[in-house]
């Protein structure tokens, strides 16, 4: 079986290449990327491409499956270029799907995809999925189910998987998780030291996490199997204040919602961090995950616990860890720091 992974060197897309490289089913893998990564995995030969511009059908000569990772969150300043590269390029990449007759096409929806829904809610995958308006991310994650809603009817015969994720963490996609949410003033020296001395008790504020190894499982197995149609992937337990707070030994500090989104606004106006305040909506408003059929009709289950993974990732982002690929190498010095600020943190991507 012949795997063509557009999206390769991110933090979902490391831990797939080796899920593929271990997997007996699979003997070939194409990881595409922007920019090439000094990485090694068996099985895998990379091509560099940007699905936003370049030609994507040759890319999926000979593939019997393609696994679409490829998503821009930098920069958050310019939305423009993010939906030309997310939703543009994912119309361009199901185009190029459709005309080389693939018949198994696997995305990366997300938890971003679903409307709002009261607190304490869980939803299954036929919850609506058209995104929460003030947030970014969650604008663009519910466009791409209507270009896949609008590819499935034009191709009935295609298997179509949508991986609808929590939140992705591991510790090796520290440094780029660093770069991307918390941008360069972040002082990673006193994180080692003393972790998150504090968590938002914010009500709503409830969220679900989720292995990258673990996510890289449930690609595999809609890969090599005969699953279809939307599957909610998130591990146990849902991340609330005191569960959180226990975690990462922090203590909670009650902030009400308008409050924690006027800080994030504010100290994204003022080029403080990188992650525009639509997030805090996204968090706020998106409705717990059910996981039942991931694990009935998947037969995905979760090695790692949700506390762990975030407690891990911590750690990690004070250690500065990474991954030999452009989205996830530390970048830990002072120029490296420097050079982030002078890009205007959020006005390019990263």
């Amino acid at each position: 079986m012949h795997v063509v992974v557009i999206g390769a060197t991110g933090n979902v897309g490391t831990s797939l290449l080796d899920a593929l490289a271990r997997e007996p089913a699979v003997t070939s893998v194409l990881g595409v990327a922007r920019r090439r990564p000094e990485l090694s995995v068996d099985k895998v030969v990379w091509e560099q491409a940007d699905i936003g511009t370049d030609d994507l059908l040759p890319l999926l000569a000979d593939a019997d499956a393609a696994v679409h990772l490829a998503w821009l969150l930098q920069p958050s300043r310019n939305e423009a270029q993010q939906w030309r590269t997310n939703v543009v390029g994912t119309g361009r990449l199901l185009a190029a799907v459709e005309k080389a007759g693939i018949s198994t096409f696997v995305y990366a929806s997300s938890i971003g995809a679903y409307s709002p829904a009261p607190p304490g809610v869980v939803v299954d995958e036929s919850h609506p999925t058209d995104g929460v308006a003030t947030s970014q991310y969650s604008r663009q994650k519910a466009y791409t189910e209507r270009q896949l809603d609008a590819f499935e009817s034009r191709n009935p015969g295609a298997r179509v998987v949508r991986m609808r994720k929590g939140l992705i963490i591991k510790p090796g996609a520290a440094s780029g998780i660093r770069r991307l949410f918390a941008g360069p003033l972040l002082p990673t020296p006193l994180l080692r030291a003393v972790g998150v001395p504090v968590w938002p008790a914010t009500r709503g504020l409830q969220l679900q996490f989720v292995h990258s190894h673990d996510v890289a499982d449930a690609y595999r197995l809609a890969i090599v199997g005969d699953a279809q149609g939307a599957f909610n992937i998130a591990a146990d337990p849902v991340i609330d204040a005191p569960t959180a707070a226990k975690a990462l030994d922090a203590v909670q500090l009650p902030l009400a919602p308008r409050v924690l989104r006027a800080t994030v606004a504010a100290s994204w106006r003022l080029r403080l961090q990188p992650a525009e305040p639509g997030w805090i909506d996204l968090a706020l408003g998106a409705p717990l995950m059910s996981t039942k059929r991931a694990h009935s009709v998947l037969g995905w289950w979760p090695v790692h616990r949700a506390d762990d993974t975030l407690a891990e990732l911590v750690q990690a982002v004070g250690r500065s860890q990474g991954l030999p690929t452009p989205p996830l190498a530390p970048s830990t010095s002072w120029r490296g720091r420097m050079a982030e600020l002078k890009s205007g943190v959020g006005r390019r991507s990263t």
